[in-house]
């Protein structure tokens, strides 16, 4: 699970620095790679919200996997 929390995370990573640039300039990275709307740019897009989905749902389960076992709770 915790290589999934990374996979999650790196594409969350991935769609804010995405948003963030279309923010500023008001171009898609993700578009401009590979096609506004083409399946490959979906199929990222689709990626990012299914991961904010699961950090959303799994965030305690995360917060546990992730925290040393000798810490204090």
């Amino acid at each position: 699970m915790r290589k999934l929390d990374v996979v999650a995370a790196v594409l969350l990573v991935v769609g804010g620095i995405n948003w963030g640039v279309v923010g500023l300039t008001g171009s898609d990275i993700v578009g401009t790679i590979f096609g506004n709307l083409s399946p490959v740019s979906r199929t990222v897009y689709l990626l990012v919200g299914v991961a904010a989905l699961y950090q959303a749902v799994q965030w305690k389960a995360i917060q546990q996997r992730w925290q040393p076992a000798f810490a204090t709770k």
